[in-house]
């Protein structure tokens, strides 16, 4: 029988800190202690000290710090990042930060007592005082035993998911003895410190009658006294107890010191450089690029370690190796030469390698020894990395100066290279004639504006698939029936409309981008209009977040930059930009298309486009213009936020890749098999041209001709018009306005 002995009188509750530890070993201690900050302190100092001899950031990642400090702060404590796409990882993660946390305070608690108060209180009263006394030691016991008891459970959770049920993202080429340290450590210092406890408790009792007495106010440190009656039943006595304590003691400490001299140098320094990294996070980043100095030969950011900018490097350091990156990457899935983590810690292991003394290198190159080319040509710009990042790495933005330096070498494929050709030669990337690019509207059987010509509502930017690809143009067709049928003012720039320039920005063509974005510039400023409209969500994200942050001021006296701009476009967003289907939206909102909702009668899924949802956030106006058609919508298992890529982004489209499988034919296996409806899915709905480009290929490489049709949103919207909405013309020409293969 385990008993707890009343409190004696005079007798304060409290514990004694160095109980068992001589004057002498408490002198040790705290110079091991001080080494110990020391070396932590050194450490870290020289982090910092190597950031700053990094290349200067493109913008001001350090305005409003309080009000970055605050939401890094609120990130970091909620955990909320951790718990996207892994519930048992946020879990986990959740119990190490927050017992962490507890008993670093806590540790914090009796340095601050035992240091600074008794000694304060000596020399102002002339007594020693201690607040680590009474109810306050009570709920401290109580507070450090349950947080540590999750400290604890969350570690074995760690322990569980890296070497019993071996968690695949866990594991990979950087995967070393330093993951291993870190866990280890961790769980050795949360069970290390009840065995201490239960050492302290069963060594300060006494026993009665055969029965173990325990002080009563400790039967708050509720697992100390587990521990310690567990040792009592195994027939260990308060004497040993005694005996072994100090053991125990030592052996915690000096762990603890070892881990916490580590952390600048080894693993744990993501607990430091992954909060500072979420402090200066852009909130705009991937969906918007750092540019280049107008000179020729300005440094892509990738030719040396040297052109690394501070904040990559700091990218580098907040890496936790936690794989979330490379599990939704949908060019790893495909079996691509691509792993958004790798890419990461081969550039940080290879800045490493540099300063200490070893050779340097190409950064990139074909079949590089740091970074592959095809590892660059891999990546379809989906952002999914990134959004899945809990530490907010921006691995688009190192993925795009890899692909600069790669452009600026020429080692590119040829099939990219023929594109880069077009643009800069005809303005589109099919190289056809500039003089066609609104020839589509001659088989609508509407009249569609020059917005060049007459001033309108909505400046429509058809972009180049819907204007030259026969599958496409049917969604250009759709679209100007739906803005007739709305009766809207819109126009477009038939011949003076190229393309955009977003995606070949992203595989490194940043000047051709920039005379690209000019001439849309001076164009824009020659029409009147109020909103500018898309029809491709790659246009959508270029205008809404690049164009604002080009400087033609930079490349004013460019000869090479055909184009007469100075002044930033758009800087306070005065001019609206919009995706159509946010527009239509509203028109059916304001039911200017007179639908009711009950037009059409088919199971369709719907495809988050990246840049329409993962970059720009918008998921529910798409939904909203497919409810409205009256269709029965059923959502894939990756949807919104967690959407698979089609694999077009990139220069996806442009590029040939060996993969297992396209990602095309995955998302349409995902359609007809992980969907509640299942085989009953009859469309597959995009509101991209290039998801639309991309399925219409997995569909036919994919065996899934006879499965299922993919359609635009604007082609439903258009059929339910003709079913039982307001008229609208034909699609084209002599045709019923239907989708295609209908």
């Amino acid at each position: 029988m385990l008993e707890s002995p009343l409190l004696q009188s005079g007798e304060q509750v409290t514990r004694e800190t160095f109980w068992g530890i001589s004057h002498v070993g408490e002198a040790v201690f705290y110079y091991l202690a001080a080494v110990t900050i020391i070396v932590f302190l050194y450490g870290v100092y020289q982090r910092f000290a190597r950031y700053t001899r990094g290349s200067e950031d493109w913008f001001d990642r350090l305005d409003d710090l309080p009000g970055r400090i605050t939401s890094a702060a609120k990130t970091v404590a909620s955990n909320e990042k951790q718990f996207n796409r892994d519930l048992v990882g946020g879990v986990m993660h959740a119990f190490i930060f927050w017992g962490f946390m507890t008993l670093l305070i806590g540790t914090t608690i009796i340095a601050i007592d035992i240091d600074i108060f008794r000694n304060l209180t000596a020399i102002v009263t002339g007594e020693r005082q201690s607040f680590f006394v009474g109810d306050f030691y009570l709920s401290y016991s109580l507070v450090m035993d349950a947080m540590g008891l999750l400290f604890v459970a969350g570690v074995s959770i760690a322990l569980w998911r890296r070497y019993v049920s071996r968690t695949d993202r866990l594991h990979g080429k950087h995967t070393s003895r330093e993951d291993d340290f870190l866990v280890w450590s961790l769980f050795a210092l949360g069970v290390g410190g009840y065995v201490q406890e239960g050492l302290r408790l069963l060594g300060t009792a006494s026993v009665e009658a055969g029965s173990l007495a325990i002080t009563s106010y400790e039967e708050v440190s509720f697992v100390g006294h587990f521990v310690a009656d567990v040792m009592f039943v195994g027939g260990m006595t308060p004497g040993m107890a005694e005996a072994a304590y100090p053991i125990m003691w030592w052996s915690h400490s000096i762990l603890a010191f070892v881990f916490v001299a580590s952390i600048p140098f080894m693993k744990p320094f993501h607990m430091i450089s992954s909060f500072a990294n979420i402090v200066v996070k852009d909130e705009k980043a991937g969906k918007r690029l750092p540019g280049v100095p107008a000179a020729l030969d300005a440094d892509s950011g990738a030719e040396s370690v040297d052109s690394f900018s501070w904040k990559e490097m700091l990218d580098q350091d907040a890496c936790t190796k936690c794989g979330r990156c490379s599990s939704v990457c949908p060019a790893k899935a495909s079996g691509r030469d691509l792993d958004p983590r790798d890419v990461i810690l081969d550039l940080k292991q290879y800045r490493e390698s540099v300063d200490a003394g070893g050779e340097t290198t190409d950064i990139v190159a074909d079949g590089g020894q740091v970074i592959a080319s095809e590892s660059m040509e891999s990546c379809m710009s989906c952002m999914a990395c990134m959004d899945a990042c809990p530490v907010e790495i921006e691995h688009l933005k190192h993925f795009t100066k890899l692909n600069r330096q790669l452009t600026d070498q020429g080692d590119i494929q040829p099939s990219l290279q023929e594109v880069f050709q077009n643009v800069m030669q005809k303005g589109n990337t099919f190289g056809n004639s500039q003089r066609t690019r609104g020839d589509w509207t001659e088989d609508v059987d509407v009249d569609v504006p020059d917005a060049r010509e007459q001033e309108v509502d909505y400046l429509w930017y058809v972009g180049d698939y819907p204007s030259y690809d026969d599958r496409n143009k049917k969604i250009a067709h759709s679209l100007a029936r739906i803005f007739d049928a709305a009766d809207v003012s819109f126009g477009i720039l038939f011949d003076d409309e190229k393309y955009d320039g977003n995606d070949i920005r992203r595989v490194g063509e940043e000047f051709l981008y920039v005379e690209l974005a000019g001439h849309h510039v001076e164009t824009f400023d020659e029409c009147e209009f109020d909103t500018l409209v898309t029809t491709d969500p790659h246009s959508y994200n270029t205008f809404k977040n690049e164009y604002p942050e080009v400087d033609f001021e930079e490349f004013a006296d460019d000869p090479m930059m055909p184009f007469d701009v100075e002044e930033p476009w758009n800087p306070d967003g005065e001019i609206d930009v919009y995706h159509w289907t946010q527009v239509v939206e509203e028109l059916i909102e304001e039911n200017a298309l007179g639908l009711d909702g009950t037009e059409l009668d088919y199971t369709v899924t719907y495809h988050d486009p990246c840049h329409l949802g993962r970059y720009n956030d918008e998921y529910e106006a798409p939904r909203s213009l497919i409810r409205a058609t009256g269709v029965d919508l059923h959502e894939m298992p990756r949807n919104r936020d967690n959407s698979y890529c089609c694999g077009g982004g990139g220069g996806g489209l442009w590029l040939e890749h060996e993969e297992e499988e396209k990602p095309s034919e995955e998302r349409l296996r995902e359609a007809l098999e992980d969907t509640d409806a299942g085989s009953a899915v009859e469309k597959f709905v995009v509101a991209c041209p290039m998801c639309m480009t991309m399925y219409e290929d997995g569909r036919k490489t994919g065996d899934f001709e006879d499965d299922i049709e993919i359609v635009d949103i604007a082609e439903l919207v258009v059929e339910a018009i003709d079913a039982g909405g307001v008229s609208a013309s034909a699609t084209d020409a002599g045709a019923p306005g239907t989708p295609a293969d209908d």
